[in-house]
C-alpha cells in the first residue's frame, strides 16, 4: 500500500507546530505508523542547514536562503519522505514546498518561475496528498510570537523577526494557494483554544486516513480534557 504524505503550513505563530505534535500523539495511540518530520531540519544535514539558515544573527542573501532550503528539501526527499512513503507510512512534514512559494516567491519576491524551477528540482514532483493550512491573522500571529519570545526557552529566529508587510504577503500567497487548489489544502481556523484547533485537525485528517485504509478508529472525537493531557 503506498503511503500518505501530509502537510502542515502556515505563518508563524499559527500553531501548526503544536497541532502536529497532538495529532502524532493521537495517531500513534491509535495504531497509526506516523512519521512526524519537518523542514527545514528534517535530516541530520537539515539540522545543520536550519540552524545556519534561521540563525537571527546571521546575514543571509535571498537567494541563498531559496537554494540552502531547497538543499534541505532535497536531502528530505530522497533520505527521508520517499523512503518512508514507499514503505507505506503516514508521513507529515512542517511545512514544505508551499513555504517556498509563500516565503521565497511571495515573502521575498521571486519570480514564481523560477520558484517553480526550484522546487520541481528539489522534490522531483513529489507532492503532499493531503495539506493543512493554519491561518491566523497577523495581529494574532504578532501577539503569539511576542508571547513566546518572553520565554527564557525559545529564540526568535530570522523568519520571526521580519516586518508585519512580509507575514502579511506570505499569508495572502498561502490562501492564494489554498484557493487554487482546494481539493489538496484544507484551510484551519486556529481562532480559539489549542484544543478547539486539533478537534478541527482530527475533523479532516482522520476521514482522510480512513478512506485510504490508514487508520480505523470509530469515534476521534474526544472530550477537551484529554487533549490537554496529551
Amino acid at each position: 500500500m503506498p503511503g500518505t504524505f501530509i502537510t502542515f503550513e502556515g505563518i508563524d505563530g499559527s500553531g501548526k507546530s503544536t497541532q502536529l505534535r497532538l495529532l502524532g500523539n493521537f495517531l500513534r495511540a491509535h495504531g497509526c505508523d506516523a512519521l512526524l518530520t519537518r523542514e527545514p531540519g528534517g535530516t541530520t544535514l537539515g539540522l545543520r542547514l536550519r540552524e545556519a539558515l534561521l540563525d537571527a544573527m546571521e546575514e543571509v542573501d535571498p537567494l541563498t536562503e531559496l537554494l540552502v532550503f531547497a538543499a534541505d528539501r532535497a536531502q528530505h526527499v530522497r533520505r527521508m519522505l520517499r523512503p518512508a512513503l514507499e514503505a507505506g507510512r503516514v508521513v507529515i512534514s512542517d511545512r514544505y514546498a508551499d513555504a517556498t512559494v509563500a516565503y521565497q516567491g511571495a515573502g521575498r519576491g521571486f519570480s514564481p518561475e523560477l520558484i517553480s524551477q526550484i522546487v520541481q528540482l528539489a522534490t522531483e514532483g513529489l507532492k503532499p496528498d493531503l495539506t493543512l493550512l493554519f491561518d491566523v491573522s497577523i495581529e494574532e500571529s504578532t501577539n503569539r510570537t511576542t508571547r513566546r519570545s518572553n520565554n527564557k526557552t525559545f529564540t526568535r529566529d530570522r523568519l520571526d523577526i521580519e516586518h508585519a508587510d512580509f507575514h502579511t504577503r506570505v499569508r495572502d500567497a498561502y490562501l492564494q494557494i489554498a484557493l487554487a487548489e482546494p481539493e489538496r489544502v484544507k484551510i484551519i481556523d486556529t481562532s480559539g483554544p489549542v484544543e478547539r484547533t486539533q478537534e478541527r485537525v482530527r475533523a479532516v485528517i482522520v476521514p482522510y486516513l480512513q478512506s485510504r485504509g490508514q487508520l480505523e478508529i470509530a469515534d476521534f472525537r474526544l472530550p477537551i480534557a484529554n487533549l490537554k493531557q496529551q
